[in-house]
């Protein structure tokens, strides 16, 4: 009895196999899905950073890696001199300064 329900399923299965390339697009589509929502922002939002550093400047305030807040004082290619308070100037790293602060009179982003 049991050969027979699998000699009928074989015989209703299709003849012909689906072209491999079926086989291998839900790959293709988790692949694109991937790099459309956690890839191509992650750069985006690298991109805006290094343009950032690129614009820091005398005097801009800013926030570094390790949650110091101060102003910049000298910015070279590598380097910013970052004076936290007064007479206390360190020398950071470009890439550890996490964001550049707005002054305080401008306009919020939101409005």
């Amino acid at each position: 009895m049991q050969s027979s329900i699998i000699n009928l399923l074989a015989a209703a299965a299709p003849a012909g196999a689906p072209p491999a390339w079926i086989q291998y697009l839900p790959f293709v589509a988790m692949a694109a899905i991937f790099w459309f929502l956690i890839m191509r922002p992650q750069m985006k939002q690298q991109k805006e950073h290094r343009a950032k550093l690129a614009d820091l400047k005398k005097g801009d305030e800013v926030l570094t890696g390790g949650g110091f807040v101060g102003k910049i004082v000298k910015v070279d290619d590598n380097y910013a001199d970052v004076q936290l308070a007064q007479g206390l100037v360190v020398k950071a790293v470009k890439s550890t300064i996490v964001d550049v602060i707005p002054p305080a009179g401008s306009k919020p982003a939101n409005d």
